[in-house]
């Protein structure tokens, strides 16, 4: 039976951290706050912001929120952006996605200052991104990724690491954050030829297929350490993910299960980006009073 990779102990130690480091900024006057915007009423959206203002609240970081309607002009959804990039005392931004189609995703998307792109949405964030640069911060699906393989001092030094899927929210920045953890890196997509075979070959793999059930036994060897980041509720209306459990618990070393694995780690990668994006505000303006 594999070792199970639970978000649960990944929180843990990754929300002990966040509180220490927000009650350092407080006693500097400094309290970490998120903005948060959403356009009209999407369910999904409305839990991602309950779920992210509960986890801030526990953490020591405060919350501000701007609720705009669905048929909100973009001329207000930018005048909400550009306030919040100027208020001093918010330090990262939470910009619900998808937006209604009548906005333009791409430039109301790359309004947002990039240092307080907590979420890594920005063009500039994504290249920080490939470039090994901390310009912005890198989305925080793939942070808890690799947040998980630290954790449980999973080595990425010299391995095969392969990802399916080549998102600009999962695949392509986790591949990159692997390979500059030193892994040889493989990106797999749909039009990957013999990709059970391909995938067999890795010592690690990342599921970010988007489809329910698309990794089986067929794809997975013993010793792999599996990374599976999609979520669904299936026909018996329960969740899970892009990799048949079952199937994998029994073959593969470690798996992240779903529920209980990468989302609830995300989550707590968003808010540590807050108490981050506070502390290199904290610098630079401690650097530009000298």
């Amino acid at each position: 039976m594999a070792r199970l990779l639970l978000g649960k102990e990944v929180n843990a130690s990754l929300n002990e951290e966040i509180k220490e480091r927000a009650e350092k900024l407080k006693g500097k006057g400094i309290t970490p706050k998120l903005g948060i915007i959403r356009i009209g009423e999407r369910e999904d959206d409305i839990s991602y912001e309950r779920g992210a203002v509960k986890r801030c609240e526990t953490l020591g970081v405060e919350v501000e929120k701007a609720l705009l309607l669905k048929n909100a002009e973009e001329s207000e959804v930018l005048s909400t952006i550009d306030k919040m990039n100027r208020d001093p005392k918010i330090h990262g931004i939470l910009l619900l996605r998808p937006l209604p189609k009548h906005l333009n995703e791409e430039r109301i998307v790359n309004a947002v200052a990039v240092e307080k792109d907590v979420d890594g949405i920005t063009d500039l964030s994504m290249a920080g991104v490939f470039m090994g640069k901390k310009t912005g911060f890198a989305p925080c699906t793939p942070s808890a990724c690799i947040r998980i393989l630290e954790h449980y001092g999973i080595d990425c030094t010299g391995k095969k690491a392969v990802v399916i899927g080549r998102s600009l929210v999962v695949g392509k920045p986790v591949a990159m954050m692997l390979l500059q953890k030193n892994a040889t890196v493989t990106i797999c997509h749909t039009r990957t030829k013999e990709l059970p075979a391909v995938v067999q070959e890795a010592d690690i793999v990342v599921v970010a297929a988007g489809k329910e059930g698309a990794v089986g036994a067929e794809y997975l060897r013993k010793g792999q350490i599996v990374l599976d980041v999609g979520i669904h509720v299936n026909e018996a209306g329960k969740l899970c993910g892009d990799v048949k459990f079952d199937e994998a618990e029994e073959i593969v070393e470690a798996i992240t299960p779903v529920p209980g694995g990468v989302g609830g780690v995300t989550t707590s990668i968003l808010v540590s980006h807050v108490v981050e994006s506070a502390e290199r505000i904290q610098l630079a303006d401690r650097q530009r009073a000298k």
